[in-house]
């Protein structure tokens, strides 16, 4: 799909609940005159990747959050540091890949249109490419993002799969995200797979009694702990079991029956606000949610954004020029 002009972009937002005066200097026809393959280079090199590894979805939509959620949407996740400081290197982002998707993408550009795209741009527009390569839903992806120069690992503070709810919606909040986009963005789990690692202490040891977490549905722990052992750290899990290959609203289904993962999923029930949207997904087979997604997806990307002559425009997406 492609939008040419920015009236059909505005019929579009209307009807995702999203202002075009919120644009903060980005813009759908940024790239128009100066490199106007852009789009299709890069949604190009995204179905080459991902239709061989589907798997890729979940991870490259993964590295566009932890991304936007540090300095925001800046590709500074993709810089790389000789002293392993860089956010990359942050105990959350050491299982993050798909680098080599934005890497190459970013090639074609550069041998198109040197030096015009930024590493931001492309990062969010593998992101939405790739989760349409498995048939998700797609969002106006307007560009114009300039690439930071600095990446931390001190500063890696993502929301956290063991927070509750109080501290996931600051988490949102402190970036300019509400209620309903934290349970919406939540849904990405759909497509999401995790390790025993992370969830062990959850089923084995919830308070050091060797308790399981109450919160959770006991089948669901029996059927966890047959695949986890409690010195596993490795086997993966399913964060939406028996849908994770489809991007759909099933993970609410699974959350409604109290077999989230991570707390981070099981405490949307002791929200009345994100309860009530996951009552909602469920009662109507996730009538909203794809375009719910959209709307959520187009807010993220303008979270601490770089424009005008803020950053620069990496020419390799590891280093800074």
């Amino acid at each position: 799909m492609a939008i040419k002009n920015l009236l059909v972009l505005a019929v579009l937002l209307s009807v995702l609940g999203v202002s075009v005066a919120n644009s903060k200097g980005l813009d759908l026809n940024y790239y128009k005159h100066r490199c106007p393959d852009v789009e299709n280079i890069v949604r190009r090199t995204t179905v080459q990747y991902v239709s061989r590894q589907p798997s890729l979805a979940a991870a490259l939509l993964r590295m566009y959050f932890h991304d936007c959620f540090v300095r925001g949407c800046d590709g500074s996740i993709l810089l790389k540091s000789p002293n392993k400081d860089a956010e990359r290197d942050a105990i959350p982002n050491l299982s993050v890949r798909g680098y080599e998707v934005v890497d190459a993408a970013k090639a074609a550009l550069e041998k198109k249109c040197p030096g015009l795209v930024s590493c931001a741009d492309v990062l969010a527009l593998v992101a939405r490419d790739a989760v349409l390569v498995i048939n998700g839903p797609w969002w106006p992806v307007p560009l114009g993002r300039r690439d930071g120069r600095i990446s931390r690992k001190s500063e890696v503070n993502l929301p956290s799969p063991f927070a509750g709810i109080a501290a996931l919606k600051k988490n949102f909040f402190d970036k300019g995200l509400n209620t309903k986009d934290l349970v919406v963005l939540s849904g990405a789990h759909t497509i999401g797979i995790s390790n025993c690692g992370l969830i062990n202490s959850r089923i084995y040891n919830f308070t050091g009694k060797g308790d399981f977490d109450p919160s959770m549905n006991p089948s669901y722990v029996r059927a966890l702990k047959k695949r986890c052992k409690p010195t596993d750290f490795r086997t993966s899990v399913e964060m939406d079991p028996g849908s994770v290959k489809k991007f759909d609203s099933h993970y609410f289904n699974i959350v409604a029956q109290k077999k989230g993962l991570f707390t981070s999923d099981s405490t949307l029930l002791d929200d009345p606000d994100t309860k009530k949207y996951i009552d909602t997904q469920v009662a109507t087979a996730g009538s909203s949610f794809n375009k719910d997604f959209s709307e959520s997806m187009f807010k993220l990307g303008f979270v601490e954004i770089l424009t005008v002559n803020k950053g620069e425009i990496r020419r390799k997406c590891a280093f800074v020029n």
